[in-house]
């Protein structure tokens, strides 16, 4: 992240805050209430002049919740903080101030991104013990330009077992893909590539034995776009589409588009990407030495196994509903949610005409474990979010265990139902006139999101009397 970020976001009539932090700038935010007294503030002021405590920002506002009360939001800068805790004790102990909330610089782990987000409702603030700590989210479609680049691994570097480590010419390779990536920004166009032709001799291996099996093995939804990319995105043995190409289709389509990444994402950030119909792509491909085998996803995953359902509106619509659900959720939902996303997105298959059918980009994308899914080896078990998210899988080798969606309609209503039961004070919705998340925490969000709906059923109902 380049910039800090600090935002008392919603509407200045209700007592929900959000703060958003980058540990980057190494900065701490602090919400606290004061009465409303005579040089009240300026007794406070004086603390962080004696201790020698740079304030970078400050904001007030009268509070709601108890009368003759203003709250205050600071930052500080904590390279000047000699004891945070000495400060706090001042406050609440000297000046008699109400601590709401304290967010300090938080250590980025595999799960989650650097920055975080912590929320206080009403109830919280009443009782400063009881803050309610909710990890950072996006709120905007630019808000994923601060961690698309946090990938975990892969990228320019290959672990030791990968196929092309002891390849200088495919590592210099992969460091091009990754440049790309590491430059790209929200909105610019995603750079053309010239593959190579040993790239493209890779690439159409892979395609010619999929497309055989695609017939009889892909669900519907898949057949009937698959044909569409070919027609306008340039999908054909001899050649590897351009990322843009394919990514201009899908937002015609559904709204979906494409976003160069260079490795694998955080489940946090990567199922955030979902929640603005953003897919994080990969645009290298795997080694031309085992072409049927790649260790992590690679072009030939990524455009031949997702980007056709991304075509598809319930699709899209059940992808969103998991990246939706991830925003703001606890870690351990986030490690569920991922796992539904593995079981449906990656490895789901589904029902049609009493017929089996593969959906998930996994599949759809591996030869041999296409045709080994639909046999009588693995085991088959209901779509159930809430016993799907406890399964365990394994990642390197074909998965003995699959589960069936009737319909992609039936997966998303079930997701959205597991979704409510993810402990966060809040629900989101995402704006697409305005490419943004709305937090509903407040009566007035819920009259916008009631007048919309009014709206659109308006719409409704003078359809249906003209078609009567």
């Amino acid at each position: 992240m380049n910039s800090v970020t600090y935002k008392m976001n919603g509407n200045h009539n209700h007592e929900s805050n959000y703060i958003e932090e980058s540990t980057k700038d190494n900065r701490i935010s602090l919400i606290f209430s004061l009465k409303e007294e005579v040089g009240a503030l300026a007794r406070v002021l004086r603390i962080f002049e004696e201790k020698g405590v740079s304030l970078t920002h400050i904001e007030s506002r009268p509070s709601r919740l108890i009368k003759d009360e203003y709250q205050f939001f600071i930052n500080l800068d904590n390279k000047s903080i000699p004891d945070l805790d000495d400060i706090v004790h001042s406050l609440r102990h000297d000046i008699g101030a109400t601590v709401h909330e304290l967010s300090r610089d938080k250590k980025k782990d595999a799960g989650s991104s650097s920055a975080f987000l912590l929320h206080a409702s009403p109830a919280s603030m009443l009782h400063p013990n009881n803050v309610i700590p909710i990890p950072w989210f996006p709120r905007t479609i630019q808000d994923l330009d601060k961690f698309a680049n946090q990938i975990l691994s892969y990228g320019a570097e290959l672990d030791s077992d990968h196929p092309g480590f002891t390849d200088p010419a495919y590592r210099a390779r992969r460091k091009v893909f990754a440049d790309i990536a590491f430059n790209y920004k929200h909105g610019q166009p995603i750079p053309q590539v010239t593959y190579t032709e040993e790239e493209r001799k890779t690439w159409g291996t892979v395609f010619k034995e999929l497309k055989t099996l695609y017939p009889t093995h892909a669900c519907y939804e898949h057949n009937h776009v698959f044909p569409l990319l070919e027609e306008y995105c340039g999908y054909n043995e001899n050649n590897i589409p351009q990322l843009e190409d394919v990514s201009n289709f899908l937002q015609k389509c559904t709204g979906f588009r494409l976003r160069p990444v260079a490795g694998l994402l955080s489940s946090r950030d990567f199922l955030a990407g979902l929640a603005f119909r953003v897919f994080h792509s990969t645009q290298y491909i795997r080694h031309g030495s085992k072409p049927m085998y790649t260790p992590e996803p690679d072009v030939c995953h990524e455009l031949l196994g997702h980007a056709p359902l991304f075509a598809d509106p319930r699709f899209a619509q059940f992808s969103q509903e998991i990246g939706l659900a991830s925003l703001g959720a606890p870690d351990q939902y986030i490690e569920m949610l991922a796992t539904v996303y593995w079981f449906t997105a990656e490895f789901g298959i589904c029902r049609q005409k009493d017929k089996l059918k593969a959906y998930g980009a996994g599949l759809l994308s591996s030869f041999g474990e296409l045709k080994y899914c639909l046999t009588d080896k693995p085991e088959f078990k209901p779509f159930e979010p809430e016993k799907t998210a406890l399964q365990k899988y394994p990642i390197t080798e074909f998965q003995p265990v699959y589960f069936i969606a009737d319909s992609f309609e039936d997966a998303k209503e079930k997701v959205r139902k597991f979704a409510a039961t993810i402990p966060r004070p809040f629900s989101v919705r995402y704006n697409p006139y305005t490419q943004s998340i709305e937090v509903l925490d407040n009566v007035q969000q819920l009259k916008n999101l009631a007048d919309n709906i009014s709206g659109e059923i308006g719409i409704l109902c003078c359809a249906l009397r003209k078609l009567e």
